[in-house]
């Protein structure tokens, strides 16, 4: 497979503002005119391109974005949302219906396995949760059923790493989607490339970067994402999670900045993770040469921007947990927060919050550890000075001597 650069992809999505602007015009309305009956009763009947009839199924300025995320993850189109769970979810409710069947990663974040395992077996659909970084743990419970097979590229928290051109390959066989969550992983990984159906993201998360929106998106083929804003049975259309076309607009100016936020993020947390593994600790990270799959990662990524800013290190207990995260705030290490990809770093304890909803014996069983503290690495200029306040507030707690 030829190089990808997502950055350039998106650096040559040139979009005009109707006086030139260099940033596209905001579409502020809601809805919109039409010079006749007979076009506005063709336009419910397909779509037209260029022209819109209602902001819950088309914005401008929501397509301007759609379309620029489209070329990052290098497929025909996208869709956006109001939030990255709005995104799997009109996604897995466009793919399925009841009696259909899913397998799942064991682990996924939090929203999504509460979603898969206590709201979709109201409507019938049965989720089937197995380690996929064993595919033959798949193959036990694949059937004709079987509709969608859904992972993250890297998994929340414990940064698991998708095969996905095996998980493909195996689910093309069968003819079933495949739906990849890269939130932690924008043009780290191109899921598309490598032989997913689907990817969503949280925009909320490294794409936005600010923390101050909630936002998803789909991208996949052109038939896909016409499918979710059909008028009469799409998902996204009929479920009415639109996202604000004036967020839509930061979103966009805040995406031509994210392959540098990228690499400074995966740069601090390989030195984080680095340093961590040298005092001894428990750590996940990709990066890390010991991590399980750190060569199927390497083989899969696109060159320049790191392992990504996400790592979790476990300090063993829930209270230790605590009590370093309360340190670093007060030492001003970053914020006790969940989300992620935030300029300053976020920490938070997963088991007690992010996966919160994975019952406590499940938690224990695939590894999340009461212990664990998962790290969205912030931006810093200089880690080594972070890095400085982390070990002291360690030592106060005897985590290390």
């Amino acid at each position: 497979m030829t190089k990808f650069d997502p950055a350039s992809r998106i650096q040559d999505y040139l979009v005009f503002g109707e006086f030139g602007d260099v940033n596209p015009s905001i579409t502020d309305s809601s809805t919109y005119t039409f010079t006749s009956a007979e076009k506005m009763e063709e336009l419910f009947d397909h779509e037209i391109e260029g022209c819109f009839l209602y902001s819950r199924h088309w914005n401008p300025t929501n397509k301007y974005l759609a379309q620029a995320l489209a070329r990052m993850e290098d497929c025909e189109s996208a869709q956006v949302a109001a939030s990255g769970m709005a995104a799997i979810t009109s996604t897995i409710l466009q793919l399925c219906k009841t009696g259909d069947e899913i397998i799942s990663s064991h682990t996924i974040y939090g929203g999504t396995y509460a979603f898969f395992k206590n709201f979709l077996p109201r409507l019938g659909i049965k989720v089937h949760f197995v380690d996929l970084t064993n595919l033959d743990e798949a193959k036990k419970v694949v059937s004709g059923r079987t509709k969608v097979i859904y992972c993250e590229t890297m998994s929340n928290p414990l940064l698991e790493i998708a095969d996905i051109p095996s998980i493909s390959a195996f689910a093309k066989e069968h003819g079933i989607k495949v739906v990849v969550d890269n939130t932690f992983s924008p043009m780290i990984l191109s899921p598309i490339r490598l032989g997913a159906d689907v990817v969503v993201h949280s925009m909320t998360k490294f794409i936005n970067g600010t923390s101050d929106c909630v936002a998803g998106c789909v991208c996949a083929t052109d038939e896909f994402v016409h499918e979710l804003t059909d008028i009469t049975e799409g998902a996204s259309m009929l479920l009415g999670a639109v996202l604000d076309s004036t967020r839509a607009a930061s979103i966009l100016k805040n995406l031509h900045s994210l392959h540098l936020r990228m690499k400074q993020h995966s740069a601090n947390a390989d030195f984080l993770a680095e340093g961590f593994r040298s005092l001894g600790l428990k750590v996940h990270y990709p990066g890390l040469e010991d991590h399980p799959q750190h060569e199927l990662l390497r083989s899969m990524m696109n060159p320049g921007y790191g392992f990504g800013g996400m790592l979790a290190l476990d300090v063993g207990d829930a209270d230790t947990a605590n009590a370093l995260m309360t340190k670093m705030q007060d030492r001003k290490v970053g914020y006790l927060a969940v989300s992620l990809g935030y300029f300053k770093t976020l920490f938070s304890a997963p088991g007690h919050s992010t996966s919160s909803e994975i019952p406590a014996e499940e938690r224990l069983e695939i590894g999340l550890s009461e212990g664990l503290v998962r790290f969205s690495v912030g931006l810093d200029n200089d880690m080594t000075h972070s890095y400085e306040r982390i070990k002291e507030c360690m030592r106060e707690l005897s985590i290390i001597s």
